[in-house]
């Protein structure tokens, strides 16, 4: 190896030590500077990230807002959405019970918790009993509550109730809301297939 190409690695070693050095020390910068942000701040930049599809800087942000808030319900709340949307029933539950230790009729926590345990297939006392809180509080969200309830009484076997939830859910459901709308279609659908079941 000629005497320049050795410079060169030297130079391009160097340079490489460099960038990552300043890295390094910016990164210290970073982690030692005051968060500028307040938790609502922090909260919109994650819902903002959370709509383009970015869970993982969503995440980052509810959790900076934790930081900034240590009982906020929203950041809590969202932390364990982001959760369960990627699978995580522990981590989801997790959330959710420290939202209902602060708040304990707190009707997102409420019937999220229960649809942790629908999923799971466990617990399904439990879940109803859950859901039947979270009607208590849950105001427009009512027909969501609903539905979760009307998949605890299909697991259960009990589709009477199933479809009583579910009619009232549909009742309940506003002409513009064709998301959850179409939601429900697909609960009535999966409950006639339950029942011919039988």
């Amino acid at each position: 190896m000629n005497s320049n190409a050795i410079g060169r690695r030297a130079w391009l070693l160097g340079a490489v030590l460099l960038c990552g050095g300043l890295s390094a020390c910016a990164g210290l910068r970073e982690a030692s500077a005051p968060d500028p942000l307040t938790a609502d701040e922090h909260m919109r930049l994650g819902a903002s990230y959370e709509d383009q599809g970015l869970r993982e800087a969503a995440t980052k942000e509810y959790a900076a807002a934790l930081r900034r808030e240590k009982d906020s319900l929203p950041a809590l709340m969202a932390l364990g959405n982001v959760a369960f949307q990627r699978g995580d029933l522990i981590e989801a539950e997790i959330y959710y019970r420290k939202v209902l230790k602060l708040v304990p009729d707190h009707a997102g926590a409420n019937n999220n918790l229960a649809m942790v345990f629908l999923v799971r297939g466990s617990r399904l006392e439990y879940a109803e009993t859950l859901a039947k809180t979270a009607l208590k509080q849950a105001g427009p969200f009512r027909p969501y509550v609903l539905d979760t309830l009307a998949n605890v009484y299909m697991r259960e076997g009990r589709y009477p109730q199933a479809k009583d939830a579910l009619d009232e859910a549909e009742r309940g459901c506003g002409a513009g809301n064709a998301m959850l709308r179409e939601h429900l279609e697909q609960s009535k659908r999966q409950l006639l297939a339950y029942s011919k079941q039988l």
